[in-house]
């Protein structure tokens, strides 16, 4: 039996990626610290995560300071949105392909 995995999206296949994505679409906002201790990754795995999702334009970013210390925010973009939302319905159809 062939199964179409169709909308399944590449940069979504590491489990870090998946846990950025699945963190910032229920938050509006999180910053490294608190991705990093969610996850349970050390800081430059998260940062090399971070930086593909950005370069694909799925996460965006927001630097500022918090008195002298750098505060750097991390959100979900509309295209990151959709992109995930279609990841999500394709690992849906794949999994009720395989039931019948």
């Amino acid at each position: 039996m062939k199964t179409a995995i169709d909308g399944l999206y590449k940069a979504f296949e590491s489990r870090v990626r998946l846990g950025i994505m699945s963190a910032l679409v229920v938050n509006d906002t999180l910053d490294f610290n608190a991705l990093k201790e969610f996850l349970g990754v050390t800081d430059g795995n998260l940062a090399s995560h971070i930086k593909a999702l950005e370069k694909e334009q799925f996460i965006g970013v927001n630097k500022s300071f918090v008195g002298r210390k750098p505060n750097t925010q991390y959100f979900i973009t509309a295209d990151g949105k959709t992109a995930f939302d279609r990841h999500l319905k394709a690992l849906e159809q794949l999994i009720k392909s395989q039931s019948k």
